[in-house]
């Protein structure tokens, strides 16, 4: 029988506030029986006195030590800083509990000024299309679509010899980018834990002033836009639901005003927001609820620690029928569609929920089973393991140069690029006809886009001037008749009938719907005839 892998553990670890903090201690014992499981302290992070006591953790600096391998797990949160640096140093088997970094990258770039680190890092990650967006982020122009569009961890993940996700639609969406990358889907552990005591959720709605009768909705965890909170407290303001609470069980995210949105919608009195929890008053809180609410949009790719745990505790739940969670089966998830009438949507799904409580309580029993059966910390330990055994000698991938078409003319403002005009040489008599040609050199790297595209097209024009610049004559427009790569060179016939008296040719090429080259760093032409 082969020996078990040798593993090196490294992850955030209780008391951090962080669910993958929780999520390791009930996982570590697992691993412990199946593998020679070594934990490893993270520079600059507490450690809980009992997770000490039985782990004793050791320093980084004896990471890997006579072959172990290290088995990272990483996080979209500042608490990953040091994972994350170790990692690159060290590769091993990554965890990837979050599919999108960029928050991460956000957070230790900008988050300390360092507006050239962020800018440097993000077009390692997605070639100049990174440097562009970082750019606009410098002007302010910052949003969850490029934050999800650009999701930064392509270099992190190439580094090691393995990435482990939670679930097959974030297996696949990494596979897409990195067909090469030896990814697996693994399930994450959640213990089965005792079914609450009903009393425990009534003291619950004691304690926070909601009535024993109203029907109950709550989300759970760390509260971000993309959790969607205010989708919920806004649906709580619908008919359907004027007899609901809402119950938010979790810290929210400084970008958000909950207080602000609950004023807005006129429900103050039915919204409670308790903050950050502890793990025995975070079970109260669930069973304190009819039906809970896991929205999320956009994804990070990750599945959620606390939607399992709400499962785990016996709780149907309303989800987003979006990515990963469209995984989930329809006995343990209400599934509430994206876009315009989500509101509406949520309030309808939750009514009518709330309306067959022997449906949500068989769904309940559902939702236990699922995570009895799809995530058991035991099975999610033999998937890690086997991982580990498959890819301890594996090699890295290499990291290739970023696979991103070149920048077009509709997107790039520098188009470097040489003119040459033949054929106007020599004196000419007045009102003589010429037929001139007019080469045409890309320089810069960006590709030129034909005529035929539209916005963002390229034509040549030429006009003639007299010696105060003023337009005498416009010759027709010459279009360029194919997208023209960097390093290439195009080739215009230009005919012109020469005026009399002093006479200047300017020749200049412009982008459809833009302007003159000459405003974007590129070529123009002109002289005497």
């Amino acid at each position: 029988m082969a020996d078990p892998p040798r593993l090196d553990y490294v992850s955030p670890l209780p008391p951090v506030r962080s669910g993958i903090a929780d999520y390791s201690v009930d996982l570590l014992p697992h691993l412990d029986s199946r593998s020679d499981l070594r934990v490893v302290r993270l520079p600059g992070q507490p450690v809980a006195g009992p997770v000490e006591e039985r782990w004793r953790p050791v320093g980084s600096e004896r990471l890997g030590e006579a072959g172990r391998l290290p088995l990272y797990h990483m996080g979209n949160n500042q608490h990953h800083r040091a994972v994350h640096d170790l990692a690159m140093r060290h590769p091993g088997l990554l965890v990837l509990h979050d599919m999108v970094l960029h928050h991460f990258l956000l957070g230790r770039t900008l988050g300390s000024d360092d507006f050239d680190a962020y800018r440097r890092r993000l077009t390692e990650e997605h070639g100049w299309i990174g440097e562009r967006a970082a750019v606009a982020v410098r002007w302010g122009a910052f949003g969850e679509s490029l934050q999800f569009s650009l999701p930064a961890h392509r270099r992190l993940v190439r580094r090691q010899k393995g990435v482990l996700v939670h679930s097959e639609w974030a297996r696949e969406t990494l596979l897409e980018e990195e067909p090469d990358l030896a990814v697996r889907a693994v399930p994450m552990g959640i213990p089965l834990p005792e079914r609450v005591e009903e009393e425990r959720g009534a003291a619950f709605r004691r304690r926070r002033g909601i009535p024993d009768d109203a029907p109950l909705l709550g989300s759970f965890g760390f509260q971000t836009p993309m959790k969607r909170p205010e989708v919920a407290i806004r649906a709580m303001a619908r008919p359907e639901l004027a007899a609901a609470h809402l119950v938010i069980a979790g810290e929210p995210a400084p970008t958000l005003d909950l207080d602000a949105v609950i004023a807005e919608a006129g429900i103050g009195g039915r919204v409670h927001v308790t903050g950050f929890l502890d793990f025995d008053e975070f079970e109260s809180a669930i069973a304190a609820c009819d039906l809970c609410l896991n929205l999320r949009y956009p994804s990070a790719g990750e599945t959620s620690a606390a939607l399992l745990r709400v499962l785990a505790l016996g709780r149907a739940t309303v989800v987003s029928d979006f990515a990963q969670f469209a995984e989930l089966p329809e006995e343990v998830a209400i599934r509430v569609p994206l876009g315009e009438g989500e509101v509406e949507s949520l309030a309808a799904a939750a009514s009518v929920g709330l309306a067959a409580p022997e449906r949500l309580h068989h769904m309940g029993q559902a939702a236990r089973e699922y995570v009895c059966r799809e995530h058991e910390p035991s099975s999610a330990a033999e998937a890690i393991v086997g991982a580990a055994t498959e890819l301890v000698d594996r090699r890295p991938s290499a990291v290739r140069p970023v696979a991103v078409p070149p920048p077009t003319t509709i997107a790039w403002s520098r188009l470097p690029g040489a003119i040459e005009v033949e054929g106007y040489e020599g004196p000419w008599a007045g009102g003589e006809r010429r037929r001139l040609a007019v080469r045409l050199t890309n320089h810069g790297p960006a590709r030129w886009l034909a005529a035929t595209s539209g916005t963002g097209g390229v034509v040549v024009q030429a006009t003639l001037r007299d010696e105060d610049r003023r337009v005498l004559e416009e010759r027709p427009w010459l279009p360029l008749r194919r997208d023209l790569e960097a390093g290439e060179t195009a080739v215009f016939e230009l005919e012109v009938r020469r005026p009399l008296g002093s006479v200047r040719l300017h020749v200049e090429p412009h982008v459809v719907g833009h302007r003159g080259f000459w405003a974007l760093g590129g070529p123009w032409w002109e002289s005497a005839i």
